[in-house]
């Protein structure tokens, strides 16, 4: 008899069956560590997926979204993948900013060739920001500065910094 009064109460800030397991996929260019020894590679390809919130609801920013992504050079320089947290927080009803942290794995190198980064260690950490729009109630154009860094656990700690732009599909 106490089931339809627990109902009741419940607020939705645990996720239903009923929503999506994907909540948005990215995709854009970003310009490769431009003040590194790699700053002559070319263009780096993103790619992102960030998942439904395990737990609270979508209005709640500091509940953050799980996500995986890469960063490919295409022209020798380094590449990542990653995975970790993105806390988004809606500036406007048409604009938000967004932080995540999380750890990433490279193909770096660390043997002293002078045209690549010296990035220390293959598991990094990796935070990253951005400045985005919603254009429309499913598609985002967004502004992303990414940096990789060992925090300096490693013997050499260059990092790596890249900027760009991406455009997501909200579902």
């Amino acid at each position: 008899m106490a089931s339809p009064a627990i109902a009741a109460d419940y607020n939705g800030a645990i996720a239903s069956p009923t929503d999506p397991f994907i909540d948005e996929v990215r995709l854009g260019g970003f310009l490769h560590d431009l003040i590194s020894p790699e700053k002559n590679r070319g263009p780096d390809l993103n790619a992102e997926i960030l998942f439904a919130k395990p737990w609270g609801t979508a209005d709640e920013w500091w509940m953050p979204r799980p996500h995986v992504g890469t960063t490919v050079n295409f022209h020798g320089g380094t590449s990542t993948i990653y995975a970790g947290a993105t806390w988004q927080y809606n500036v406007t009803s048409w604009a938000f900013i967004e932080g995540s942290f999380g750890g990433s794995l490279n193909n770096g190198k660390d043997d002293g060739t002078p045209d690549r980064n010296a990035v220390g260690c293959v598991a990094l950490f990796r935070e990253s920001a951005t400045l985005g729009f919603n254009i429309t109630d499913h598609w985002r154009l967004m502004g992303t500065i990414e940096h990789n860094s060992n925090a300096g656990l490693c013997d050499r700690n260059r990092g790596l910094t890249n900027y760009g732009v991406r455009v997501g599909y909200k579902f």
